[in-house]
């Protein structure tokens, strides 16, 4: 047995934990940066979980190595700029649609995204260091702290809460369901916790003393009993479709550089009518096109209009994303990105405007000092609509409508008041090609679905098309790059809301602050030192 405890395998860990968390300066950022970027293939759709105990972990050994404040935030800012550029490496690609004029943004916008992303993480990092040895496991700590800041980076100006830690449960169902009671949020947490307690065996501690197996395995032994409940849930989830009613997704596979240009919109337009027009005595009730499918102003065009009561099923309607446009003496006064419901005489009976823009993509924050163009065609900037709303169109249960980017924003994805039966997302993530970013993006809106207890269809220009049930499972989908169609019922919400749909992101909180306090008695029960080294 060495001085460290616990034999060989134990000792050459701890002495690789106390060399981590005695680095300093370029090796110390390294280390940070790698960490952070090791903990990005934790999220789609390379599903890496195991990696997040080696770099939660070591984050946890670099904050108990850090004598200052000022070090902690350190730490933490470059591990979130590893995790940020790993994570988000694709928006690259949505700058290379017109390389001419934006392709020499791309170092710089990735640069400012994952640095500027990773403030909250290094604020992460200096609100543990403060709070670290106060009664709360530090790995706990971290994870509080960690949480409270990914929240923040949700609601910060307009917010861009992309990749939660949470959203790595995609591919675990059974733990997928805790969204359904504490939110994404609160799957962060727990996950967090888990991941970092592994530094809690290695850390340094006293010659002869025991490894610490209680404070490594806790916040384990939680996630695991999140999961746990939710297989129990699954066991006995509400099954079922909407009577009446099957839907067919259109995902065109229209290429982005192609999707506006002047001589190829027509052909657009027709391919996707072609797609939408079912055999003689065909059973689809609604047909539903993805962000933007429809290449001018439905609204005012009423001659390119008529061409979709072609398509409109009997008694049904047509659901397609469409920008709407105001003109004022000849010219573009406004612009919306929206979603319009056509019904078979050619009428529009239905439309929302996107209200949560895309920075730089649909607008450009502080116009007046930044010298940019927006990345999207045209040279003015789209307006937001006024927000969630229960959209009614014939045929259908009332759904909440997103476009694209609104299904990333936890608890803000269904209006107060009259709860729909189902979210309906149209987006267009032909600006990221083949990379991770559709994947990620279907995972959080898999995880809205979850949260809210309603089913989600998702119709999206080059895929990911699916139709998702109130539990987060897909039961119809469409892989990224491929054309076709879904033709698929509507699942059933749940018969009463979720937690979460009761009271949004305050059930994480309320989580977090529960494991906060029960740690906090268990540690006074059990007379453990008051302060904690890890």
């Amino acid at each position: 047995m060495n001085a460290a405890g616990g034999g060989r395998p134990a000792g050459s860990l701890t002495r690789i934990a106390t060399r981590l968390s005695g680095l300093r300066r370029w090796r110390r950022w390294l280390v940070a940066l790698l960490l952070g970027a090791l903990a990005a293939a934790a999220q789609p759709p390379v599903h890496a979980i195991p990696v997040l105990a080696v770099s939660f972990s070591g984050l946890a050994l670099l904050l108990a190595g850090a004598q200052t404040g000022r070090r902690a935030f350190a730490d933490g800012w470059l591990f979130g700029a590893g995790y940020f550029a790993a994570g988000l490496y694709w928006i690259a690609n949505a700058f290379l649609v017109d390389a001419d004029r934006f392709a020499w943004m791309i170092p710089f916008a990735l640069m400012a995204l994952a640095f500027g992303l990773a403030l909250f993480n290094g604020a992460a990092l200096w609100i543990a260091h403060r709070f670290r040895g106060r009664g709360v496991p530090d790995p706990l700590v971290l994870a509080a702290a960690w949480t409270f800041c990914e929240w923040l980076r949700g609601v910060v100006l307009t917010g861009f809460p992309w990749n939660p830690v949470g959203n790595v449960w995609v591919v675990f169902e059974p733990a997928l369901q805790g969204a359904a009671w504490v939110g994404v949020y609160g799957l962060s947490a727990v996950t967090v916790w888990a991941a970092a307690g592994f530094a809690t065996f290695v850390a340094p501690r006293p010659p002869g003393a025991a490894p610490r197996w209680a404070g490594a395995l806790a916040g384990t032994a939680v996630l695991a009993a999140v999961a746990v409940a939710g297989a129990v849930r699954l066991s006995s989830a509400e099954t079922g479709t909407v009577g009446g009613v099957k839907l067919r997704l259109v995902q065109a596979n229209i290429d982005q550089r192609d999707k506006w240009r002047p001589d190829r919109r027509a052909a657009n337009y027709a391919l996707q009518l072609d797609m939408s027009r079912q055999p003689p005595g065909g059973d689809v009730t609604h047909v539903i096109w993805p962000e933007t499918a429809a290449p001018f102003g439905v609204t005012t065009d009423a001659a390119r209009r008529s061409l979709m009561r072609d398509v409109v099923p009997r008694g049904g309607a047509l659901i397609a994303g469409a920008p709407r446009y105001r003109i004022e003496g000849g010219r573009l006064a406004q612009i919306w990105n929206g979603l319009v419901a056509v019904d078979g005489a050619g009428a529009v009976t239905a439309s929302y405007d996107k209200h949560h823009l895309v920075p730089f993509g649909e607008y450009v924050p502080f116009r007046d000092i930044l010298p940019l163009d927006k990345i999207t065609a045209g040279s003015i900037d789209f307006s937001p609509g006024p927000g969630p709303v229960a959209l009614s169109v014939p045929g259908l249960p009332p759904f909440s409508p997103l476009i694209c980017y609104e299904a990333i924003f936890p608890g803000e994805v269904v209006a107060s008041g009259e709860r729909p039966g189902f979210l309906l997302q149209l987006t267009n993530d032909g600006w990221f090609g083949h990379s991770a970013g559709p994947h990620q993006h279907f995972a959080s809106a898999r995880l809205r679905a979850v949260e809210e207890g309603l089913p989600l269809v998702r119709s999206a220009n080059t895929g990911i098309s699916a139709i998702v049930d109130a539990y987060g499972r897909v039961t119809a989908q469409l892989g990224l790059g491929r054309q076709g169609v879904i033709d698929g019922a509507l699942p059933k919400p749940l018969s009463r809301p979720t937690l979460f749909g009761q009271i949004g992101n305050a059930s994480g909180g309320a989580f977090l602050l529960l494991l906060v306090i029960a740690s906090l008695i268990a540690n006074r029960f059990k007379g453990v030192e008051k302060k904690e080294t890890i």
